[in-house]
């Protein structure tokens, strides 16, 4: 295998996105996300000499930011005095909370009920991205269902990252109300 060299000073810009979605995927909290990235890039800087080259840096760091995840779930149960890790609480004001991985179906085995709202979820979805402006709906789309790179992006819509991550935000933003009142009102 060829020999190869960190480059810590293009981590922000090769793979800032790629251990940010990894993160928030786990974490489900965009400040904790940002933290954890920024301290799994602190960490690759102070071990950066350990780094043997067996594997590319994108790996590398992602082993680094695992690491980082399961640490802050240690901390946080061991503060919470508890030895599991719960996923998510749901609670409405109408009733009692529940635990979303007690909701949750087993998609192992869907029945017709699951597929059709499945569909129904995606078809709000699609509804929602059409109702953003055009331009934070192809930004949108582009980035988070195309993956397409970051500098990729900016350099089509001649805008900066910075510029791209505030447009993906009011993205968001818009489309968690869209589809509060689209999908959540029957459901």
């Amino acid at each position: 295998m060829p020999e190869v060299k960190l480059i810590p000073e293009k981590w922000v810009d090769r793979y800032g996105d790629y251990l940010f979605n990894f993160t928030i995927s786990r974490v489900n909290d965009p400040i904790m996300a940002q933290d954890l990235v920024s301290e799994t890039f602190l960490a690759g800087l102070k071990s950066a000499h350990r780094f043997k080259g067996n594997s590319t840096e994108r790996t590398w760091l992602i082993s680094i930011l695992k690491r980082k995840i399961i640490d802050y779930y240690r901390k946080i149960n061991s503060n919470k005095g508890k030895a599991e890790v719960r996923m998510s609480y749901l609670s409405n004001s109408d009733q009692e909370g529940d635990w979303m991985e007690e909701k949750a179906q087993d998609l192992r085995n869907p029945n017709v009920e699951d597929t059709i709202e499945q569909e129904e979820l995606g078809k709000a979805l699609e509804e929602c991205i059409a109702c953003l402006p055009e331009r934070y709906a192809t930004i949108f789309v582009q980035k988070t269902i195309d993956n397409l790179e970051t500098e990729t992006i900016c350099k089509e819509h001649d805008i900066t990252a910075s510029n791209l991550w505030v447009i993906i935000h009011r993205a968001r933003v818009q489309l968690m109300e869209c589809m509060n009142k689209k999908w959540h009102k029957d459901n």
